[in-house]
């Protein structure tokens, strides 16, 4: 299997940002996203076990960087050129504008996703 980025369905947009999943390429998600500076999903993982990501996530930073945090207070930044492993058990904050390629187990990122999705809404019909 073969894919454009391009081609990649698009799960959320807002201004400077777009996050595209393909789920279930064997079980796994492939994933593009391009963040701003200063995105933080600390708040939209509110309410999950540990108020974070339970989906591991392998991958690639093209440009940019991400700070990740993990559940046991240690720091991580994730820099352009770098590949990378999250484990389960994390947030991130967007340090630099980032473009990165991520596979992630499509269970528990479809998971994930779907409690950011709504906390995305939750915000928004809030203000």
């Amino acid at each position: 299997m073969n894919v454009k980025k391009e081609d990649i369905p698009v799960i959320m947009q807002a201004p400077n940002t777009i996050m595209r999943a393909m789920p279930n390429c064997g079980g796994i998600t492939v994933g593009y996203s391009e963040l701003p500076k200063g995105t933080d999903f600390t708040p939209l993982l509110k309410g999950l076990n540990n108020d974070s990501c339970h989906s591991a996530h392998w991958g690639y930073v093209l440009e940019g960087k991400i700070l990740l945090i993990y559940d046991d207070g240690t720091e991580e930044l994730t820099s352009a050129g770098e590949a990378f492993y999250w484990p389960a058990g994390h947030t991130g904050i967007v340090q630099e504008d980032i473009k990165m390629l991520e596979f992630s187990p499509s269970k528990d990122f479809s998971e994930v996703i779907a409690h950011v999705g709504k906390k995305m809404a939750e915000m928004e019909s809030s203000t």
